[in-house]
């Protein structure tokens, strides 16, 4: 395959280092890599395929003569080089939020709607970490019959909010090993030995904006502009991977045993599911890896269109960076 040249906008950022791993791991054709990221991080080096590459200032000049820029960087500054990007003549995976919604920019999880790289004008949006996690588990379902509504809680790991989150966790239980108290900066509140019932600002009817992605993001990337989802995000004190507790109803019901079949055979999917023997997902089985496992698949008892279902993936790998790499890998 002809080699590609890369950039990542945000290449010092716990996401931009997994994709420095992922395009190693995936063998992804890269003939230069461009890392780059804020003044501040300029000048310093990190290693790719054995050598060192020197991280440099982002500008606007710096896009000229890349095929691919993967962005993992913060909203405003997706929205900041966006045009300088795509002027170029590179396209951009875009990781931030920045532009999920915009109907001209597909969003795209690569096991459910590849076909809508082919839209692309420039830009494609990588989705929420939880909204990946959670659609690439119900996308068989989806498929047999279209979901009508979900109602979903997540339980989301301290490294979705940085590489900051998983070390503020440490120490706090460090310090209160020690008897000693800890003043929170990553999050609102002491996240050791507690969850935090909060996750994104106040966006609509007392729904936070992290709770509104499943639904917005789901729509586009399944194809279903009905869906509705009421969904409540929860900080947890596990260090990654992601996990979801969904409820959904389908048009015409599905059967406990169609489902696990269904599952089993998805793309990105692994059953995992076997409460007898206590076998089902959790975060750390499937931290460090791209498979979604899914499991404790059972009738709904309130309503006979209903399924409920667990899930677990990771959130920094297939939940951002992995995800926009098999983007790339569709758009070249």
């Amino acid at each position: 395959m002809k080699s590609v040249h890369v950039g990542i906008l945000g290449a010092t950022g716990a996401v931009g280092q997994e994709m420095l791993k992922i395009l190693e791991e995936r063998n992804f054709p890269v003939g230069e890599l461009r890392l780059l990221a804020s003044k501040r991080s300029a000048g310093t080096t990190v290693t790719f395929r054995g050598e060192p590459i020197t991280i440099r200032e982002a500008n606007d000049s710096a896009f000229e003569g890349l095929n691919i820029v993967l962005g993992a960087a913060e909203n405003n500054i997706a929205e900041r080089f966006a045009d300088s990007i795509v002027k170029a003549g590179a396209t951009f995976v875009d990781n931030s939020s920045a532009f999920r919604l915009d109907p001209n920019v597909p969003l795209v999880v690569p096991e459910i709607n590849p076909e809508d790289v082919k839209k692309h004008k420039g830009i494609i949006s990588n989705p929420n970490c939880t909204t990946i996690v959670t659609t690439v588990a119900i996308n068989a379902l989806a498929k047999e019959s279209p979901i009508e509504t979900m109602v979903v809680s997540s339980y989301q790991a301290t490294s979705g909010a940085g590489a900051q989150g998983p070390k503020e966790l440490m120490a706090e239980v460090e310090a209160l090993s020690r008897g000693e108290s800890y003043e929170p900066k990553v999050f609102q509140y002491q996240i050791a030995y507690n969850v935090i019932p909060q996750i994104g600002g106040e966006q609509y009817k007392g729904y936070t904006s992290e709770e509104m992605k499943l639904q917005n993001e789901g729509r586009k990337i399944l194809h279903l502009p009905d869906l509705l989802v009421s969904c409540t995000c929860v900080r947890v004190p596990v260090v990654r991977s992601h996990s979801v507790s969904v409820l959904l109803r389908t048009k015409d019901p599905i059967s406990v045993e169609r489902a696990r079949t269904l599952i089993a055979n998805a793309p990105g999917c692994k059953l995992v599911d076997d409460l007898k023997n206590h076998i089902y997902p959790m975060p750390l089985d499937t931290s460090d890896q791209d498979i979604i496992f899914v499991g404790r698949i059972r009738e709904d008892l309130t309503d006979p269109r209903g399924l409920n279902l667990w899930c677990c993936g990771d959130q920094v790998r297939k939940g951002a960076a992995t995800n926009a790499i098999q983007i790339a890998e569709l758009a070249i």
